[in-house]
């Protein structure tokens, strides 16, 4: 066996990034193992009554213990700063898991307007078959999310920055409510990722991730996960995901453990890609409007620049001028179907840039009304920004741009 040194104390979280990870096996692997196996072998019948009913650490069946998925946990708790993490096989899988340990029937959920389609659909359609209600709230009006509390509110669910308008929430103001309340605090941290939020530092008591996006950071695998504390996922979480199964695959956690490895260096260049393209797009006569908390004019840009370690990320959206809501989306759909470099694709966090119009894809299942609240307009369109050259990415915009009718 190879004997392990022990990481010291106070690393930086881009050291972390790389060295988190379960014990090395007898072989002394540097790159961490991938454990393509459905179970364990134990060696005896008494060790694996222990290990099954929980008394003693050790790993029995991938469903719910996998040293690979481990090992991904634990990088991502320790980039969030949290005790502990639980995969999922998806970033709506953990949300589901979610709202499976905590709510039950009569419980009350407060959660934004504006957080991404399937969040509102789950949340508030899927539950409410089981007798969960769901009041949603403008984003960034604190004063609405105080107001919407009940005698039976127990979660409070926001998404900073917002999909895709990039609206922020003040995270500690919404962790008071929540905590006055005897509520918890759960904030989806998908666009930033740790690299440039923490938000158990503001107050968050759960972080939810789609490792799909930046942790990964190249649209190869579906991952989730929740991060938080170690009573809140062993005691709440990791009993729910045993019996349901909305399990990581071990492969996909290999995949996500490895894409952390260059989470810190991606999103620095993406976001600063992302602000230069951002400041660009201002400066067109055929846009509207930009969405991107790294800019000035953005309305929560201070508190951003706070709460997201100076960067604005890696997402810009925009509004296309348009006579009508229906000559809005006729141009959107022109600049995008003129795009040559872009992927039309509703996936984000790629190193491949991505574009899409989310009234008809990440959207599209909302009804109008929903859309209207949550400010998704016709002529809306949103680009991830990859790692391609900034001109390059300029130019393949400006292709459409410039031959709007």
């Amino acid at each position: 066996m190879v004997t392990e040194r022990a990481l010291p104390p106070n690393l930086h979280r881009d050291t972390l990034a790389v060295r988190v990870a379960v014990d090395k096996s007898q072989y002394g692997e540097n790159s961490e193992a991938l454990y393509l196996t459905s179970s364990f072998i134990q060696s005896d019948a008494e060790t694996a009554v222990r290990r099954f009913a929980g008394e003693e650490e050790g790993f029995t069946y991938s469903r719910f213990t996998n040293p690979t998925v481990t090992s991904m946990e634990q990088r991502l708790a320790a980039l969030e700063g949290t005790e502990a993490c639980v995969g999922t096989a998806s970033g709506m899988a953990a949300i589901l898991l979610l709202c499976m340990g905590l709510l039950k029937a009569g419980d009350h959920v407060i959660c934004s307007q504006s957080v991404f389609g399937s969040t509102i659909k789950l949340i508030g359609g899927e539950f409410g078959k089981f007798g969960v209600q769901t009041t949603f709230v403008s984003q960034t009006d604190v004063a609405q999310w105080r107001a919407a509390v009940q005698p039976n509110t127990r979660l409070l669910f926001a998404e900073t920055p917002t999909n895709p308008l990039t609206d922020v929430c003040d995270i500690q103001a919404l962790a008071d409510v929540a905590h006055a309340a005897g509520a918890l605090l759960a904030v989806d941290n998908c666009f930033c990722s740790p690299a440039l939020q923490q938000p158990v530092k503001f107050g968050a008591d759960l972080i939810i991730h789609s490792g799909t996006k930046y942790l990964d950071g190249q649209g190869r695998v579906m991952a989730g996960a929740i991060c938080g504390s170690k009573q809140l996922i062993e005691e709440k979480l990791v009993p729910v995901l045993r019996s349901a199964g909305m399990t990581l695959s071990a492969f996909n956690a290999w995949i996500v453990l490895k894409g952390m490895e260059t989470l810190s260096i991606r999103m620095q260049a993406q976001s600063a890609s992302a602000l230069a393209l951002a400041t660009w797009l201002e400066a067109q006569p055929a846009i509207a409007r930009v969405h991107y908390s790294g800019l000035k004019s953005h309305p929560q840009h201070a508190l951003a620049m706070r709460q997201q370690s100076g960067l604005g990320g890696a997402v810009v959206s925009f509004d296309v001028k348009g006579a009508s809501p229906e000559a809005a989306r006729q141009n959107a759909f022109h600049l995008i179907d003129s795009t040559r470099v872009c992927s039309i694709t509703a996936n984000l966090g790629d190193t491949k840039t991505t574009i899409t119009h989310p009234a008809s894809t990440s959207h599209g299942r909302l009804t109008e009304e929903q859309r209207q609240a949550a400010g998704i307009g016709q002529g809306l369109i949103r680009v991830a920004v990859g790692l391609e050259h900034i001109d390059d990415l300029k130019a393949d915009l400006a292709r459409g741009l410039d031959t709007l009718p």
